[in-house]
């Protein structure tokens, strides 16, 4: 079995408390699904970039931390699965399953 992480997409003035009912329950169900198919190593959900730092090392070999995340983009993201599947299609079809239940674009890349 490979690794791989399905990440969710949000855009940058994501607001969690926005989210219904209706997505933290199909989320849910989406959990149970992957906790009952044996393929979730671990998920969690990250605060927003605002509370993220970086570092740095500089050439001169210091390290420099500023706030926020590493890229300037328009999204970041806001929460994970890394998952236990036997090949990439099936860790895609979770994929499709976690942007129907987020209601936002998902990420799927394997781990070397």
């Amino acid at each position: 079995m490979s690794q791989f992480l399905v990440a969710i997409h949000h855009p940058d003035d994501f607001d969690p408390s926005t989210e219904d009912d209706a997505t933290r329950s199909d989320i849910e169900a989406l959990n149970l699904e992957m906790r009952a198919a044996g393929v979730r190593v671990f998920a969690g959900g990250l605060q927003s970039p605002s509370s993220a730092k970086s570092v740095r090392v500089r050439p001169d070999g210091k390290l420099f931390v500023t706030d926020g995340p590493y890229i300037e983009t328009k999204e970041h993201i806001g929460g994970f699965w890394v998952l236990e599947a036997a090949n990439f299609e099936e860790a895609l079809d979770w994929g499709r399953k976690a942007a129907v239940a987020c209601r936002a674009p998902v990420e799927v890349r394997p781990f070397h």
